[in-house]
């Protein structure tokens, strides 16, 4: 098994059908108690154990997630208000090794995660087929559609949630 990609990299498609963004909407949806649950019940220990050799912990993957989505989520609200706007990668591995992000409690980055998706969701639930067609321009990337970006965060849900399951599993945390 692929430890950094637990669920396979992502793949990139030139659309989505109005049936897979339905479903990657609910992914969206149901993500932040995803993320709690994986969490429940983990010890200081535990949360400071890597998913995998050289890898984050799983406080760090709690903190990364809404970090990552906040970010999107921006890019969305570009795409919705500008013509193809251009937007920036960031240093996740670095922000990641901020004090925060290493050592901070993870109830604020788990209600942060729930009050940004109920509000992505309600945005994103509200666009038409011409909203999911709009565009921004990545440092990265290039072009990405929303629906794309859609996919994505779907996929970066289960990734994440996935990284911190399958060490629970490796590992027999109950």
């Amino acid at each position: 098994m692929d430890l950094a990609y637990p669920i396979g990299r992502f793949p990139w498609p030139a659309s989505l059908s109005v049936e897979e963004r339905r479903q990657c909407l609910q992914e969206l949806e149901a993500a932040p108690a995803r993320f709690r649950q994986a969490v429940e019940g983990l010890h200081e220990g535990q949360l400071d154990t890597p998913y995998r050799p050289g890898g984050w912990t799983v406080r760090q993957v709690i903190h990364h997630v809404p970090d990552s989505h906040i970010n999107s989520y921006c890019r969305f609200r570009l795409a919705l208000t500008e013509d193809n706007p251009a937007v920036k990668g960031y240093e996740e591995a670095r922000w990641a090794e901020l004090f925060d992000a290493r050592t901070g409690p993870l109830e604020p980055s788990l209600r942060l995660l729930e009050s940004l998706h109920v509000r992505w969701v309600a945005l994103l639930s509200s666009l038409g087929e011409e909203g999911w067609k709009r565009t921004f321009q990545h440092s990265e990337h290039g072009p990405v559609r929303l629906d794309v970006n859609l996919a994505l965060y779907a996929w970066h849900s289960r990734h994440h949630a996935a990284h911190i399951t399958r060490l629970r599993q490796r590992m027999g945390w109950k």
